[in-house]
């Protein structure tokens, strides 16, 4: 049988997605990709693949899933990510470091409280198809990643390898600070001439809170009224994955990787790519605030973020010990007590 990931329980919201599906927003398709790439890129690299490499991305709530080949070495990072192995001996493993797992381990990849968004590397990727040069899952289209769709239980994920190399685990060597900057930051724009002074002002200095109407197509934002000068709608336009449209109802929608390619409502404001992952992080009842820098700047903190991230990635480490070796048959097995004796040895 071919070596894949069966999914006992798939989660509320399991997608298939690597770094995205460039080049094709002119025949109106997304990009679709990773929520948080700067996750999915260390995981990668912590299971042995390129940055983009397919995984699994874990909103909300983690699949249980259990493996179909003779060895499977994983990787999960996220913020409050949690790797728990359930059979056959029950223990946790920490995120940001690989670990490999024997023929039929089972094991669910989620969150300690404050986590919402993770993904799951498998030395060696999926065995999917590419549509479009991409395994991303667009789920409003319903192609790429398995079937188009999320995982539901009982799913084999097909897997490239069945056993990973031989070579040392890896970490990360400390945990990375993926916090949101107090502020979010934005261009203004490209129509923020059809808004107001104070719509202007309320973007700036006013706080928004995340509805439960939030997805990976976008997030709709509760906060101060933004008031446009006169009336919602413009001649359809491109969108830019983090543009601030707002509708008739004055309250903004952040539009993230699923986002439609052209809208008809004006764009207030674009959050700046480096600050795009930390919104993939966040989820319904979270708070944001935002700031307006110009494109220099933008680019400036663009190019600050591509090298913390390459720092990152040259800065993963072997682990001392295999946390696979860490088990509780393996240490009663051991006289972990200098000098101690059998009474039987003895009698």
């Amino acid at each position: 049988m071919k070596p894949a990931l069966f999914v006992q329980a798939a989660g509320p919201f399991t997608t298939v997605q690597d770094l995205g599906r460039y080049g094709h927003q002119a025949a109106g398709i997304p990009v679709s990709g990773a929520l948080d790439p700067v996750s999915l890129r260390v995981a990668n690299a912590l299971a042995g693949n390129a940055g983009d490499e397919a995984a699994l991305e874990i909103r909300l709530a983690g699949p249980v899933l259990r493996v179909e080949a003779a060895r499977l070495r994983v990787a999960l990072c996220g913020v409050s990510a949690s790797l728990q192995i359930l059979a056959p001996e029950p223990r946790d493993v920490p995120a940001w470091q690989s670990v490999t797992l024997e023929r039929g381990a089972v094991f669910r990849a989620g969150f300690q409280p404050g986590g919402s968004t993770a993904y799951l590397a498998v030395a060696g990727g999926f065995d999917l198809p590419q549509v479009l040069e991409s395994r991303s899952t667009c789920l409003r289209a319903g192609f790429g990643g398995l079937e188009g769709r999320l995982l539901a239980d009982g799913d084999r994920v097909p897997l490239r390898l069945d056993a990973p190399d031989e070579r040392t685990e890896l970490r990360a060597s400390g945990l990375p600070d993926l916090a949101p900057p107090s502020k979010i930051r934005v261009v203004m724009g490209p129509q923020d001439d059809h808004f107001t002074e104070g719509a202007i002002a309320a973007l700036l200095k006013g706080e928004f809170r995340i509805t439960r109407q939030a997805d990976r197509m976008g997030l709709r934002l509760a906060g101060p009224q933004l008031a446009h000068r006169q009336g919602h709608d413009i001649t359809s336009d491109g969108i830019a994955t983090g543009a601030i449209q707002v509708p008739g109802d004055r309250q903004p929608i952040l539009l993230l990787a699923d986002h439609q390619t052209t809208g008809g409502y004006p764009k207030i404001a674009t959050v700046i790519s480096a600050d795009l992952p930390a919104i993939g992080r966040m989820a319904a009842g979270d708070c944001l605030r935002f700031s307006a820098v110009s494109v220099a700047e933008a680019e400036a903190i663009h190019i600050a973020n591509q090298t913390w991230i390459d720092d990152l990635l040259r800065e993963l480490e072997p682990l001392r010990t295999d946390p696979a070796s860490l088990s509780s048959r393996a240490l009663l097995s051991k006289n972990l007590i200098s000098g101690a004796f059998s009474a039987i040895d003895i009698a």
